[in-house]
């Protein structure tokens, strides 16, 4: 009886002309899922929450800055309070970038090592680059919630991580990427994908003031996770870093100061000059449930095989000048 039936519906497809046949489900890219939030769905973020670097002007004259959000409480508050302090007391002005390497950071501070630190660093523990905290399911559009706080929420459209203990799945906190140890579980933690900004540092215990940072430019190194604090990311200008020419000494450091690209200045936002205001797609939002199913499973045109998944680090949440 149930080969008839297969037989049957094998039978009344091929009476179908062959248009239907061969009519497929049209999917959006996530470009186009983007373009197609709703208003409500973007979240402002406060020129205050940014940092903003300028670099001295390119060899054709043109202005390079950098634009860093930086990384929300309750997450490596310490370090971010410290930054904060460094900006104002413009201890980037006059330091530069000193370290280019291929595939991995750009690095930036004081290469002389001589620039006298503000007053009122504060040294922060190895443990704050874990946050204790709990982690929140949302099966396919946000509709299973587990109520702790703070919390993450992570889709269906992320793989199993390798990078997070006990087979967990990584998610998103206020539009920020992080890992976590999974129901069972107390840690969460920022994550290292392209563009994220971390604190360098010397061996542990050291954690670094904040006076020395670095931007990720290459393939998200995650076996840095738990290992160095990450304390923001950059939202605009990324190719004025990523572009510089590699360093020629050990780990991509520059060997000369003639090497080294001049940092004009470092302003918060809220301080800086003619700054532009942005805002990013909610991780809590329909849109960005649906964009992250389109990451991680491309049906549009271009593509024949959906991945069925993704890294999370190849889920980037869309910032853009505000409307």
């Amino acid at each position: 009886m149930k080969k008839h039936i297969l037989f049957a519906c094998v039978a009344a497809l091929a009476a179908l002309p062959l248009s239907a046949q061969e009519a497929k489900v049209e999917y959006p890219s996530p470009p186009e899922v983007v373009a197609k939030a709703k208003a409500e769905e973007w979240v402002a973020i406060a020129p205050s929450d940014l940092m903003v670097m300028e670099l001295a002007a390119d060899a054709k004259g043109k202005a390079r800055r950098v634009v860093i959000q930086l990384m929300p409480a309750p997450f490596s508050q310490g370090w971010v309070g410290n930054i904060r302090k460094l900006a104002a007391a413009k201890f980037w002005d006059g330091t530069s970038v000193n370290r280019v390497q291929d595939n991995y950071v750009v690095q930036w501070g004081d290469a002389t090592e001589k620039k006298v630190l503000p007053e009122g660093l504060v040294v922060v523990p190895e443990s704050e680059y874990i946050l204790e905290a709990k982690v929140r399911e949302y099966a396919v559009a946000g509709h299973v919630e587990y109520d702790r706080d703070p919390e993450i929420v992570t889709h269906k459209a992320l793989e199993s991580d390798p990078y997070t203990r006990f087979g967990s799945r990584p998610g998103f906190y206020s539009g920020w990427p992080m890992g976590s140890d999974g129901y069972g579980g107390s840690g969460i933690w920022p994550v290292h994908c392209y563009g994220m900004v971390g604190v360098g540092r010397n061996l542990s215990p050291d954690t670094g003031t904040g006076a020395e940072l670095y931007t990720v430019i290459g393939h998200a190194p995650r076996h840095l996770d738990r290992n160095i604090a990450l304390v923001g990311r950059v939202i605009e200008g990324i190719e004025h870093l990523s572009s510089l020419p590699r360093g020629t000494g050990g780990l991509g450091f520059y060997e000369s100061e003639a090497e080294r690209t001049p940092i004009v200045s470092v302003r918060i936002g809220s301080e800086a000059a003619d700054l532009p205001a942005f805002e990013y797609l909610s991780t809590e939002s329909a849109s960005f449930a649906a964009y992250a199913d389109a990451r991680a499973n491309r049906r549009d045109p271009f593509f024949n095989v959906p991945a069925g998944g993704a890294d999370i680090c190849n889920i980037p949440v869309p910032v853009r000048r505000k409307k």
